[in-house]
């Protein structure tokens, strides 16, 4: 076989092309399998979330912003022939790892940065999203293939792993342990499984079998031609009668695929790994033959369904922001949709760590929450004018140990996405206030709702900082009403099957 030489330069442009490539376009088989799902969706609220997604995702496609503002952690399979030579003084790793900051700091679009360097003590941002995650295989051939994936956090804190006596079921484990996993991995989305080999290789197979391509509808037309098909086909339809459905509203469709990967592992174990693949499924295969850069070709606009012009807002709710008063929200209704206006306030983990410590010392808050609103967001830096970049929720449930001290601070409402634990459920109903969530995936849309965005506090906390945004017609969803009714527990009970 033929030696290849195989540039440096162009490793880092592959790297660079593609994951601007797949911050702003999904691919055309999750695309279609989510235009299904959208088109038998019996839910309301469901089908709604996953209108919102689709419609965003081809805004973002459209105007080549990310799709979700988290733009991940990178991780790269990267399979190196043994007849192929890399022409470069620096490792892949690091070839890898500047192609990941190019993206990640192009002008034209920049993706949010959400790697730290040190994760048990400093936690301080490395910038630039570096270093990615990657997983070097030497194979035969001469070419050099990467796969390539951005994965988001709500999605990535859901992966479990566990291990199984040989004779106990793979496939009861997945079901009972998805029931536990919530929504704040972003459903709809696919499912990989990795069984066998040992504890990390089950984590490696099935993080990358989620990359696979997506291919249920036609197993689901024709039917199983082998055990491996026959346990998708079996997990695809217990999964879905879960009732959990898109942001966890419950429906009919919680997963579009589920993949399968194994290995042969020890006669007395049975490791299995659960990935879960969020809603944005960003990830990209390409191979470089030593004849330049890889590029992707852009898929076509004509992929993407018409959405929002189906969905009428006549007789939605509005809410003015800057008027809003608990007796306002007492009619409120969980799987309502409101769209609201006026001026509402942002912070995640830090900006609420800094106020709850702030607030302990007996210091005067930089801000007050009184008869306010505040959303769970770290938004992307705006470009060409923008008001601000994308800016979709963040999972909820990591400020549930600070609720009691907004609220206690007179604040009316959060907007996140995904549940709250009962406690949070429990205080959100003492204080009359409730919780309303935005759709995970449905970045760019949310941000053509915010007119309006400054920061008032904690600048130097870059993206976790305290904004204050306007918005005109924000869509969002009550998710716990002011009696603590919460449609995370309502709607997958209504939409549960038996099985």
């Amino acid at each position: 076989m033929k030696r290849v030489e195989i540039s440096g330069p162009d490793i880092i442009e592959t790297v660079r092309a593609a994951l601007q490539f797949i911050s702003y376009y999904h691919t055309k088989d999750y695309l279609m399998h989510l235009s299904e799902a959208y088109e038998r969706e019996e839910s309301a609220p469901a089908h709604g979330a996953i209108g919102q997604i689709l419609e965003s995702s081809r805004l973002a496609a459209i105007g080549q912003r990310p799709m979700c503002q988290d733009t991940g952690m990178v991780t790269v399979f990267a399979r190196l022939g043994q007849d192929a030579h890399i022409n470069s003084e620096k490792t892949l790793s690091d070839l890898i790892n500047d192609g990941v900051r190019f993206a990640y700091l192009d002008a034209k679009n920049p993706l949010r940065a959400s790697m730290v360097d040190d994760p048990l003590f400093d936690r301080k941002n490395t910038k630039d999203n570096t270093p990615a995650v990657t997983h070097v295989e030497l194979v035969a051939g001469n070419t050099l293939e990467l796969m390539i994936a951005a994965k988001g956090g709500g999605s990535e804190n859901k992966a479990r792993f566990t291990v199984l006596n040989p004779s106990e079921s793979v496939s009861d484990w997945v079901v009972q342990t998805i029931e536990t996993l919530g929504a704040g991995w972003c459903p709809p989305g696919v499912i990989g499984i990795g069984v066998g080999g040992s504890s990390e290789k089950a984590m490696l197979l099935a993080k990358r079998a989620v990359m696979e391509p997506i291919d249920m509808s036609e197993l689901v037309r024709r039917g199983p031609n082998s055990n491996s098909e026959e346990f998708r086909l079996d997990l695809y339809n217990r999964i879905n009668a879960l009732g959990i459905g898109a942001q966890g509203l419950g429906g009919v469709t919680t997963v579009v695929d589920v993949k399968l990967a194994t290995y042969p592992t020890h006669a007395a174990s049975q490791p299995v790994a659960l990935m879960p693949q969020c809603a944005a499924n960003r990830h990209a295969r390409v191979t470089l033959d030593g004849s330049g850069p890889a590029y992707m070709s852009p898929p076509n606009l004509s992929d993407w369904p018409s959405i929002m012009n189906e969905q009428s807002t006549v007789n939605l709710r509005r809410v003015n922001l800057d008027t809003l008063t608990r007796e306002k929200m007492a009619d409120w209704k969980t799987g309502e949709t409101l769209l609201l206006s006026g001026k509402m306030l942002t912070g995640r983990d830090a900006a609420h760590k800094r106020l709850a410590d702030m607030q302990a010392a007996g210091q005067e808050l930089p801000v007050s929450l009184k008869d306010r609103v505040i959303y769970y967001v770290g938004p992307v830096d705006p470009v060409k004018g923008e008001t601000i970049g994308p800016a979709g929720p963040t999972t909820s449930n990591r400020m549930d140990g600070f609720t009691d001290m907004v609220l206690g601070e007179g604040l009316l409402s959060m907007i996140g996405k995904a549940e709250r634990s009962q406690a949070t459920i429990d205080k959100i109903a003492t204080h009359k206030a409730t919780y309303l969530i935005a759709v995970g995936g449905a970045a760019v849309l949310v941000a053509k709702a915010i007119r309006n965005a400054k920061v008032v506090a904690f600048a130097d906390l870059g993206m976790e900082a305290i904004h204050e945004f306007t918005v005109v017609d924000m869509p969002v969803t009550v998710a716990v009403d002011t009696q603590g009714v919460s449609i995370h527990t309502t709607g997958p009970k209504r939409w549960r099957r038996k099985q």
